[in-house]
């Protein structure tokens, strides 16, 4: 049966039953990611019989001129998982930054050793992105060594049971509420509009608490954007690696990374409190020539001074010890559109880089 045709016979059937549909899911692993458990579908509700579901779903069937049987047929068989709303939650206040425990949740033997393996198996399409984008293969195998252990922990959550809670249901204790279910309305929108395209059973795909998929965590709209056929066989697969790098690196040269540019340098500090405030100021944008830091009290490495572009003042929190300061590029902040935080960024950077000089090593090149 066509998938159009079974979207429709299900929501046929979910009205037969009162709108109540018997799924039954295999017990899920925990998700290395969030370490929470996807429930059992039987032991949440349905957004079957919220009006505002059901309305939503025949908004975006009018707006994108999509089947709306199938989108509300869809809606029927969402569910809304408990857990998520509080993962969604920003930490405690108080809590300090550990910038150096962060790294060594990334930067480890284990996960060093597996993205030299990852390396090894994919080394042929890796230099096909770097040569057709300009970021470095180290960066592509950094990004997904930390979102998934390149796909050993893409999630375990259906994802539309994830954005629909998410835009339904988010919780009104976070300091953005408003904004964000605006964003996971969105993403749902987003997931139903692609299932629907490509004739996918928008129960099927999986991914984390957020609902992002795949080997590279896109969310929906990302994946839309971003994501490409790199490996040539007609349809995009972010579970496939060649995907799923080649996905990498094009969502990265979109957001502006430069070729050949460093993603960040050394800085010697000795600002002034009010001068230190001055350069945190722009976060991580860069907006900071090599003149004008050193003007603040911030020196930068002798290989930033004939830098062209902007720079940005990066402060890593180390609990109670002092923090850690680097300067970071364009390229730092187009890794940060990736994942909105400096210490994402860095944990990237400094994985990619330490896989590579294992990698290499053991082709018999010598670390770089």
């Amino acid at each position: 049966m066509p998938p159009k045709a079974l979207l429709k016979a299900l929501f046929l059937i979910a009205s037969l039953h009162q709108l109540t549909l018997a799924y039954a899911e295999k017990t899920p692993k925990k998700h290395a990611q969030t370490a929470a458990r996807a429930p059992l579908a039987r032991e949440t509700p349905t957004y079957a019989t919220r009006a505002d579901a059901l309305a939503f779903a025949d908004d975006v069937a009018e707006r994108r001129n999509l089947d709306r049987d199938a989108l509300r047929a869809a809606i029927v068989q969402a569910r809304f998982l408990p857990q998520v709303p509080k993962l969604v939650l920003p930490p405690p206040a108080g809590q300090p930054k550990n910038w150096r425990a962060y790294r060594a949740r990334f930067v480890e033997p284990v996960r060093i050793a597996a993205g030299v393996a990852f390396w090894r198996a994919h080394a042929e399409t890796l230099a096909r992105a770097e040569a057709d984008t300009g970021v470095p293969a180290e960066i592509i195998v950094g990004i997904l060594g930390v979102e998934t252990l390149w796909g050993r922990n893409m999630g375990d959550f259906r994802v539309l049971d994830a954005l629909a809670t998410l835009a339904f249901d988010f919780p009104a204790a976070h300091p953005r509420a408003a904004a964000r279910q605006a964003f996971f309305r969105d993403e749902l929108e987003q997931f139903l509009a692609l299932m629907q395209r490509t004739e996918t059973d928008p129960t099927g795909p999986r991914g984390s608490f957020a609902g992002a998929m795949g080997m590279p965590q896109f969310m929906p709209s990302s994946q839309v954007r971003y994501a490409i056929d790199f490996d040539g066989d007609g349809r995009v697969d972010l579970k496939s690696a060649a995907d799923a790098i080649g996905s990498v690196a094009n969502y990265l040269r979109a957001f502006g990374w430069k070729r050949g540019e460093p993603t960040h340098f050394a800085v010697q500090l000795a600002s002034t409190p009010e001068q230190l405030d001055t350069l945190l100021a722009p976060d991580i944008l860069p907006s900071f020539t090599p003149t004008r830091l050193a003007e603040l009290g911030a020196t930068p490495e002798p290989a930033a001074q004939s830098h062209a572009g902007p720079l940005a003042l990066v402060e890593l929190q180390n609990g109670p010890e002092p923090p850690s300061y680097v300067l970071g590029t364009e390229n730092f902040y187009a890794i940060t559109r990736y994942n909105w935080s400096s210490y994402y960024a860095m944990a990237v950077i400094e994985l990619g880089r330490a896989v590579r000089e294992v990698y290499r090593g053991n082709l018999g090149y010598g670390a770089t």
